[in-house]
């Protein structure tokens, strides 16, 4: 399927590695010309590098997102070579801290990394967008946001935020040919999930191969109807849809790829 991106110029912001990584790298495949953002320029110039050598186009913008400065300079480094039509939110930040171990401050920092980083981007990008009559905004969330855990309640918080912000510029937005949307992913196989459920199984006596892990782990910690964690591939699948002109008609939702973890009819 053609999802007409050829002409469309698209910044991921947390691109270095992970989802972010599997996002642009499809959006390229897909035609876009991509920004690969991230802090650490070597990291950002090894997949912008790759993106080119499967024949994709791609630049780079290096800023932190949680201060003002380093937005600015990513915006002014992904408009140089041309308007940016997709703004892909999905740059952020999570630990495993209880409630008592969250304090204000953690809550506070959370915030800025998770959210406001994303509206700093969304200031500088989306007015351009509305005058063109055409544009994409698309925050990463997660079943978090709808179904929290005790654990992690700032990074629960914060999700739950990124899906309420995308709904009120969903409506901001009518009328304007810009729409907003969710990617709300499940438990996603990238390495630091690896590594961390390698580390527990042991505790846990979820088996010695990682097939018997991550087969226990989908059926303890995050039950879902296919029995395994999902791959970056199939994030960046639902994101690149939404980005193209086959998504004009989808406008404040929510694309749930979770395996089925969130038990819910809406």
């Amino acid at each position: 399927m053609d999802l007409q991106l050829t002409d469309k110029r698209a910044l991921v912001t947390g691109s270095t590695s992970g989802l972010g990584e599997a996002i642009a790298r499809m959006l390229a495949a897909e035609g876009a010309a991509v920004v690969i953002h991230g802090r650490d320029p070597g990291r950002a110039k090894a997949v912008a590098e790759a993106v080119r050598a499967e024949g994709g186009r791609a630049d780079i913008a290096i800023g932190d997102l949680a201060t003002d400065e380093g937005a600015d300079a990513v915006a002014d480094a992904a408009l140089a070579d041309g308007p940016v039509d997709i703004l892909v939110n999905n740059a952020g930040a999570y630990d495993h801290l209880s409630w008592p171990q969250s304090t204000p401050a953690e809550w506070a920092r959370s915030y800025d990394v998770n959210v406001i980083a994303g509206v700093r981007m969304i200031h500088r990008l989306v007015p351009a967008m509305r005058e063109r009559r055409w544009g994409r905004v698309i925050q990463i969330g997660g079943g978090l946001a709808i179904q929290p855990l005790p654990m992690q309640p700032h990074y629960n918080a914060t999700l739950a935020a990124r899906h309420n912000l995308a709904v009120s510029l969903a409506r901001e937005l009518k009328d304007t040919g810009v729409t907003s949307n969710v990617v709300a992913p499940g438990a996603i196989l990238v390495d630091s999930v690896r590594k961390l459920l390698t580390d527990i199984a042991p505790d846990h006596g979820w088996g010695e191969t990682w097939e018997e892990i991550e087969r226990a782990a989908a059926r303890e910690l995050v039950p879902n109807d296919i029995g395994r964690l999902g791959r970056p591939e199939e994030i960046a699948g639902a994101v690149a849809y939404l980005t193209g002109p086959l998504a004009d008609y989808i406008s404040g939702a929510t694309i749930r790829v979770d395996g089925g973890t969130i038990r819910s009819v809406h």
